[in-house]
């Protein structure tokens, strides 16, 4: 008889982008538990009822991937009674307060400026590398914090798709999940009911108009392509996923024995 799981993914009303990674295969035929893993935007603007669901989840610890900017802008994360919160600033791929204040005034010029033609997407591609190549210590310190005691565990950024969407690939990579199993994942932030709202202070037309949505589009996005470009610069870097896990990251097999004892089926 099928044990039948709990769903973990309710309607979540103040918290975008909420999932439980539980289920996905590894390259062995196992799979990452249920409970154990998950993922989704800041937890500022959770309710009343969100924060009784995310407390009834048992969680150790939340990392917040966001920067001190992001949280000015979004608030800090409600407090959940018993649970470790451990903040771990990633780079922005929209670059933090100015661009962000951009958006929410509808300045249009200037975003064509700096998103036209492409180089919306580019910009998000080289974040996407950057965060891979310049990250290792913040990546290294959740994989052994996960390996130690930090389970079940949620990790997050603004909008829960580029930097806690990187980490948790960066942990699946750790414990052999499937790489197409890990796009699959991270494709599921397109959904519509998990895309980030912007907040705009502009009443203006420009602001809501098609053209700076379309301009936008590429930040909004999760695409293959930069998830793409974060293995490639493993590959690039490091010349593969154990080489890059044990001399970028310092994590020896021993931690990664660890890991899959406690992430996995």
């Amino acid at each position: 008889m099928t044990q039948q799981i709990p769903s973990t993914e309710p309607e979540l009303a103040g918290v975008r982008n909420f999932r439980d990674v539980g289920g996905l295969p590894t390259a062995d035929g196992r799979r990452v538990r249920h409970g154990v893993l998950f993922r989704s935007g800041h937890l500022a603007h959770a309710t009343e009822a969100d924060t009784a669901f995310l407390s009834s989840l048992g969680l150790h610890t939340i990392f917040d991937f966001r920067n001190a900017a992001d949280q000015k802008l979004e608030g800090l994360d409600v407090e959940l009674p018993g649970v470790r919160n451990v903040n771990l600033p990633l780079s922005d791929p929209a670059d933090g307060v100015e661009f962000w204040k951009m958006v929410r005034d509808g300045e249009l010029d200037q975003l064509r400026e700096i998103l036209s033609d492409g180089k919306g997407a580019n910009r998000m591609i080289t974040a996407y590398r950057k965060i891979v190549k310049e990250r290792t210590a913040e990546h290294s310190q959740v994989l052994r914090a996960l390996a130690e005691d930090s389970v079940p565990a949620l990790m997050h950024c603004a909008a829960g798709k580029d930097r806690a969407g990187l980490s948790i690939a960066v942990t699946l990579l750790a414990v052999g999940v499937e790489r197409e199993a890990i796009v699959a994942d991270y494709l599921e932030s397109n959904a519509k009911h998990r895309r980030y709202r912007v907040r705009r202070t502009s009443g203006a037309a420009d602001a809501y108009s098609p053209e700076v949505m379309e301009l936008l589009s590429p930040l909004f996005d999760a695409r293959t392509e930069y998830l793409t470009a974060g293995f490639e610069t493993i590959e690039e870097t490091w010349g593969g996923v154990d080489a890059y896990l044990e001399k970028g990251l310092g994590i020896t097999p021993e931690i990664r024995e660890r890991l899959r004892a406690r992430l996995l089926d």
